[in-house]
């Protein structure tokens, strides 16, 4: 065995050998190379299976999509802190050593790697390349590429990526063909977190500033390349007639069309406009009361645009305005909450939706890793229990989102915030809300162009916000200025979504991690710091129990609920998207529904 040592410091290096070592001396077997992994028990697919069950493998070759994307982007490289790249630029160009079915949830299948091999408690895991895999350039991929991508996606690429690097001990080159990662910490996930790191070509990226934003296009070995772009308004990708991935199994009837555009605009109506006039195939309408009144013009009459509606049995994720509680005036959680008893959802539901979107209700809700109602019971308890004395009110008793009358007024619920407003030392000083210092209390609200529904939220709460006293703004920047401001938290409040998926992991740290209160990019906005936070998600990544891991999912989304770092909106029980007739999709929907690797992997084009 040909091998070559990469090591981040004696130290851990030796943990890791030692680990090794106590469990040879248990008598523990190694694992035998799959062609896929699960996160809790094995994949759903066996070895021999035909293709994903929600791709269609008689699908034809051929046709385009195009789509529109508000604001803007600047640069071609989507793996770093800085610039804005296009959409799909990742997703379609480059490729990585597993790949995730998405009727799984969290499953990957063999991609770049034909096989995975890990220890008898994840303490390592070994991946073997496929021998035919080969960028788009034709040269083939190697385990020096692989090896480099790890390395520099871990330093140099965007916060996302460096937590998982970190704990790693060393990697090791096993033949010509093979890597085996040695891990410093009992992490489950981390097999699965580096089977999804993106693979980049070393000759092209050696010597060069990686971390500085540029128009160099990445080299990858994914179905399509970029056939031809302008900064800010354009991006065409052509699907590889030389692609050395599509007749694996895992992407038969994935990749069927010749092109996927995506056209920038800088207003979201303006995208509308451009769909109905048929510059666009296919777009996502995220207001249901829209849905219902602006698809009445003579193409969908004629059935020449098909209303789409795909469902999921996904987690509602959070979206709504979050605080940021690096600025003083939202430290105390009597503030947030009074900020949250101010916001009228049920007014603002019926003004923009018709009425019609449930509220998201945790940040786990509708499916089973939410907290549920009431106190927390059982093993939830269990967990909570050593961080009892520093949890909000509300963590353990069970904490529920106030109701309002549905009139404009919202009386009671502005009472009750006027109340904890002045618990917490805030009252009306010359018809201004203002500190015993008496400075006044603002907030601007930190927007990017193009949001109109966001910014039409924002209208009504600024009124509500004004009966207590508080002066409400808001700033409209473009995309990348937004991009920019975010990833240093530059904002008293902003729109915040985070999409969560059926196994939460590593990514939880960078989205409520305590070093998110300081280090940029990560998308711990609210810049939260609870102990009991950290330690959930710890529980989550070292669980081999599906019960423990559910239980620690729900005792976080406790604590981020009870926590009030963010005014909750609404959640879509399914996508609507409207597209002409000739794009079609499979009726067999994944369990994410309209979600990553949806559209446009899985559609086909057919007149």
């Amino acid at each position: 065995m040909n091998t070559v040592f990469f090591r981040k410091g004696r130290q851990a290096a030796l943990a890791a050998g030692i680990v090794s070592m106590l469990l040879l001396l248990c008598g523990k077997t190694l694992a035998e190379p799959s062609h896929g992994i699960a996160m809790y028990g094995s994949p759903k697919l066996p070895p021999d299976f035909v293709s994903l069950p929600y791709a269609n493998p008689d699908a034809p070759k051929g046709g385009r999509i195009v789509l529109g994307e508000s604001g803007s982007f600047d640069s071609m490289n989507p793996f770093i802190l800085k610039g804005r790249a296009p959409a799909g630029l990742s997703a379609l160009t480059v490729e990585t050593l597993m790949g995730r079915s998405y009727d799984e949830p969290f499953s990957l299948y063999g991609l770049l790697a034909k096989s995975i091999e890990i220890g008898p408690n994840r303490e390592w895991v070994q991946f073997i390349l496929r021998e035919n895999a080969t960028f788009s350039d034709g040269s083939p991929v190697t385990i020096d590429d692989v090896i480099y991508s790890f390395e520099l996606l871990g330093t140099k690429g965007h916060a996302r990526y460096q937590g998982a690097w970190g704990k790693i001990a060393s990697m090791e080159k096993v033949g010509e063909r093979g890597v085996k990662i040695t891990f410093n910490v009992v992490d489950r996930e981390l097999p699965l977190i580096l089977g999804l790191r993106p693979i980049l070509k070393k000759a092209q990226w050696e010597g060069k500033a990686f971390d500085e934003s540029s128009l160099e296009i990445p080299i990858g070995s994914g179905p399509y390349t970029v056939d031809k772009f302008e900064a800010g308004s354009f991006v065409s990708y052509k699907r590889n007639p030389n692609w050395w991935g599509k007749d694996l199994p895992f992407n038969r009837g994935l990749h069927n069309l010749d092109e996927v555009r995506y056209d920038y605009f800088a207003d979201a109506s303006v995208i509308f406009e451009a769909f109905k006039a048929g510059e666009l195939t296919s777009y996502r309408e995220a207001n249901p009361a829209k849905w219902a009144s602006n698809y009445d013009y003579p193409a969908v009459a004629s059935g020449d645009v098909v209303k789409s509606e795909i469902a999921h049995q996904r987690p509602s994720g959070i979206s709504g305005l979050v605080f940021n509680t690096r600025h003083p005036q939202f430290t105390d959680w009597r503030v947030r909450e009074a900020l949250i008893d101010a916001f009228n959802f049920e007014f603002i539901n019926q003004t923009l939706n018709g009425g019609t979107e449930p509220r998201i209700t945790s940040y786990y809700s509708n499916s089973e890793l939410g907290m549920g109602a009431g106190p927390a019971t059982g093993k939830v308890a269990a967990l909570l229990a050593p961080f009892a004395a520093d949890l909000l009110p509300g963590t353990l008793e069970g904490y529920v989102l106030p109701v309002a009358d549905g009139t404009d007024a919202n009386r009671a619920n502005i009472r009750k915030a006027g109340d904890l407003l002045a618990d917490a030392g805030w009252t009306i000083q010359d018809g201004k809300l203002k500190d015993a210092q008496g400075t006044a209390f603002t907030i601007d609200v930190l927007l990017s162009q193009g949001s109109d529904e966001t910014q039409g939220i924002v209208n009504i709460y600024t009124e509500a916000l004004k009966r207590l006293g508080i002066t409400m703004t808001s700033t409209v920047v473009d995309s990348a200025q937004y991009t920019e401001r975010t990833n240093v938290y530059d904002f008293d409040m902003a729109f915040y979504v985070r999409s969560l998926s059926l196994s939460p992991g590593n990514e939880q740290t960078l989205y409520w991690g305590a070093k998110g209160v300081t280090d940029p990019g990560t998308r711990n906005w609210m810049g939260m710091n609870v102990p009991a936070a950290d330690a959930m998600i710890q529980t989550m990544l070292s669980s081999t129990d599906r019960t423990d891991f559910v239980a620690a999912v729900q005792a976080l989304d406790r604590v981020l609920t009870a926590g009030r770092y963010v005014i909750p909106i609404w959640y879509a029980r399914v996508s609507r998207i409207a597209h002409v007739k000739a794009l079609h999709y499979s009726d067999n929907l994944p369990i994410y529904g309209d979600w990553i690797g949806f559209q446009p992997d899985t559609w086909w084009y057919q007149e």
